[in-house]
């Protein structure tokens, strides 16, 4: 087996590489002068299992680099390679809602598949039904165990997992199951792009402690507005668990000043945070390195699914 990385996320494919007790093979991914991208392969891959570690988060070099890895690893004829993408990038694009706009994230697919992957490993797709865009196995993980031990370390009482929106309500579900917790849904509606506005909560929160399950924060609007109705509906501690932390610029600053108490994200997308702030990180690398074991030795992924 040789494992990979490119530069979108090395720490966390140096993380996954401790946990399977092997080193990251040897490749240098830099750029001309020009700044177009140079990929090179430092060691031989004739007839080994390969793979890449590389999320697709902004900016496209990310996702360029991946597919460059992959074709680089294909020509020098690697047996199977699995390209392992913590955090799939363009996954909101995923229909054609307005006139005139592309399925980005049937396009990415095609471009991951074109390069030469045999397979692809993600976690928590911003919508599940991605996995079909692929004409190649998909192993899809769950981040929900990594917050549960987090979350049942902090013995919260009277505890309430809200939705924060319509879409992610079965992952609240699936995670207030594990939690042995209530369920609510913040009614929210968008006025304008990049607002957001709530009409209800739907579910009992007064006096309760309460946690977001969310797939991602990119501005934090969603989550600020949610937090701030709870709290209008009489919720005590408010707390939030985020796999993706895009965080667009300002974002962290905002989500200081609300009403939040904590907010626990994965390490998908590396994340600069200081001690003054209220994120903390966790790490998917155990995950992911067990889930890469398990492909390379043949065994079912599925155990790592629930």
């Amino acid at each position: 087996m040789k494992l990979f990385s490119g530069n979108s996320n090395r720490s966390l494919a140096e993380e996954i590489a401790q946990h399977l007790n092997v080193g990251l093979a040897s490749a240098d991914v830099s750029r001309f002068k020009d700044g177009e991208i140079s990929v090179q392969i430092n060691e031989s891959v004739r007839g080994t299992d390969v793979f890449i570690v590389q999320s697709t988060h902004a900016p496209a070099d990310n996702l360029l680099e991946l597919l460059l890895m992959i074709d680089a690893a294909r020509r020098a004829s690697a047996r199977r390679i699995t390209a392992v993408i913590p955090y799939f990038g363009y996954a909101r694009q995923d229909r054609k809602d307005q006139p005139r706009v592309p399925i980005s994230a049937k396009l990415v697919a095609n471009l991951i598949t074109a390069a030469g992957a045999d397979r692809v490993l993600t976690m928590d797709l911003h919508a599940a039904q991605i996995q079909g865009f692929f004409d190649l196995p998909v192993d899809h993980l769950y981040s929900s165990p990594l917050f549960v031990d987090f979350f049942k370390g902090l013995n919260l009482s009277n505890l309430v997992i809200v939705s924060p929106d319509v879409g992610s309500i079965k992952m609240a579900r699936a995670f207030a199951k594990s939690m042995g917790a209530g369920l609510a849904l913040v009614d929210k509606r968008r006025p304008k792009p990049d607002a957001v506005a709530v009409e209800t909560i739907i579910g009992e929160v007064e006096q309760k402690n309460v946690l977001l399950r969310d797939d991602m924060i990119t501005t934090g609007g969603t989550l600020i507005e949610a937090a701030a109705a709870l709290k209008r509906n009489g919720a005590k501690q408010i707390y939030v668990a985020c796999t993706h932390p895009v965080l667009a610029s300002g974002a962290v600053e905002q989500l200081n000043r609300s009403p939040v108490t904590k907010i626990a994200v994965l390490n998908t997308i590396p994340v600069q945070k200081t001690d003054d702030d209220k994120l903390t990180v966790i790490s998917a690398a155990p995950l992911f390195a067990e889930a890469i074991r398990r492909i390379h030795l043949g065994k079912s992924v599925s155990f790592l699914f629930s």
